[in-house]
């Protein structure tokens, strides 16, 4: 972790302390999380279930990213929290519940009227500001946004490389737009525009891979997919 990562500064230490080991697991439970989405995507799409975005999906998804890594995977951080590199401070925790219950109400009512890019970007901005969880809350932010992404446009979008993972792979650009955001908000203004850029920049990379895939002869699926 650099000096100038955006991430979650919790008192409680890992499960796991051989950085080998801590490594390994989490690459297994980005797997995970990985193939969780994918199945929540095709509950909606192929299943034909009706979208709701609940908490327990978040549970579910940030249960994942830490299994084995934290005694809080997959519940609600219990005290404050800081974000390393941030001018935001989270709420506290008494508030969380609620800020979660918001959140879904604001999907759930604008998930007809609004875009698929705004409301990726108001999922992955929002989840991160309320910062529910004790670590864990940007990757489980990028994989539900995704999650929300796919399930607003009513399929599993194609390309290698996906929108979680492109940000994961260079994550500058993408808190440079949280921030933006969380400065606005200040302002009593919801103004996702640097974030909604930035995931419609890696949305035409991420369809531009497929197209290419489909040119290239020795283009294959077999690459290890994970969201972090």
């Amino acid at each position: 972790m650099g000096a100038n990562d955006r991430e979650s500064k919790a008192e409680e230490p890992s499960l796991i302390t051989d950085p080998e080991e801590k490594a390994r697991c989490e690459s297994e439970n980005a797997i995970a999380q990985f193939d969780r989405v994918l199945d929540l995507i095709d509950q909606v799409v192929r299943d034909m279930r009706p979208f709701r975005l609940r908490n327990s999906t978040i549970f579910d998804l940030h249960r994942l990213a830490l299994e084995g890594l934290s005694s809080h995977a997959g519940t609600y951080r219990p005290a404050g929290v800081e974000i390393g590199a941030s001018k935001h401070i989270p709420p506290d925790a008494h508030l969380v519940p609620p800020h979660i219950d918001d959140m879904c109400d604001y999907v759930m009512d604008n998930f007809e009227e609004k875009t698929a890019l705004h409301l990726c970007a108001y999922v992955m901005w929002r989840l991160n500001w309320i910062h529910p969880f004790t670590d864990g809350n940007g990757r489980t932010s990028r994989a539900l946004a995704y999650f929300v992404l796919c399930a607003k446009i009513g399929y599993r979008l194609p390309g290698l490389e996906t929108i979680p993972e492109q940000i994961a792979n260079n994550k500058s650009p993408y808190y440079d737009a949280l921030e933006a955001a969380d400065l606005r908000w200040k302002e009593e203004v919801l103004d996702l525009s640097d974030l909604e850029a930035l995931l419609n920049e890696c949305l035409a990379k991420q369809l531009l891979s497929a197209y290419e895939d489909a040119q290239n002869p020795e283009a294959s699926g077999g690459q290890e997919r994970k969201f972090h």
